[in-house]
């Protein structure tokens, strides 16, 4: 059904692109409507969407640089889930969805993976959408970036296992061994997210990181320096 949207190596067509472009500006306008139509509606301020920005871009060059790749998707990158983490928890769940979908977007033009409508939603819109429940720790004031970071990878790890399931169970190694076929999807997309995770909290744990990721919050929200102490 998707044939003319993925080329043999699993890249888009020319009129995968095109579809892509056109399924990303629908995007764009639906959300803008809803927000329109909603008087309570999220509201940007410039410096939240330079910050926001900034994030994506770091995000998504980041991506580009691989510790080692799976052969069906995912990888251990240089930290790039946390610069998506980092807004949720600055601004909020609203603000940290909407910026984890637009990087799931850009995440499948990056490296296209497409077996079905839903597993597409599945391993990019609601995988990396999900990374932005990290907002739910925005308010903590103890141990909050830590915490935050271990909700969104784990809640990005459940939907591509949910994608496993539905769609990759086939391409299952035949020497996986038998007794843990149920947990395949499981192992392989945890396998490299609690990697990176790893190494991140590694890096954010130590004391002159999270004294500058606390000055970056500062900046970033107009808070005072006891807002800072959170992110330890």
């Amino acid at each position: 059904m998707f044939n003319f949207l993925v080329t043999a190596e699993g890249g888009l067509t020319t009129a995968g692109y095109a579809v892509s472009v056109i399924a990303v500006l629908i995007l764009i306008i639906l959300v803008a409507v809803l927000l329109q139509k909603n008087t309570s509606a999220l509201k940007f301020t410039t410096q939240q969407l330079v910050t926001c920005a900034v994030a994506l871009a770091l995000a998504y060059v980041t991506s580009y640089i691989k510790i080692f790749k799976l052969p069906f998707g995912g990888s251990v990158t240089l930290f790039s889930m946390l610069f998506i983490v980092l807004i949720g928890y600055w601004y909020g769940i609203k603000v940290g969805i909407l910026t984890g979908l637009v990087y799931g977007i850009f995440q499948f033009l990056q490296e296209p993976y497409v077996l079905s409508f839903f597993q597409v939603c599945c391993d990019y819109i609601l995988a990396f959408g999900a990374m932005g429940l990290s907002g739910l720790f925005t308010k903590s004031r103890k141990h909050g970036l830590l915490k935050a970071y271990i909700l969104a990878i784990l809640a990005r790890g459940a939907f591509h296992a949910l994608g496993g399931y539905l769609y990759w169970m086939d391409y299952m190694p035949d020497d996986f061994p038998k007794s843990l076929t149920a947990l395949y999807p499981i192992i392989y997309n945890y396998s490299y997210i609690l990697l990176e995770g790893v190494l991140t909290i590694v890096v954010i744990s130590i004391p002159a990181v999270s004294r500058a990721l606390g000055r970056m919050r500062i900046m970033a929200t107009g808070g005072n320096r006891q807002s800072a102490a959170t992110e330890k």
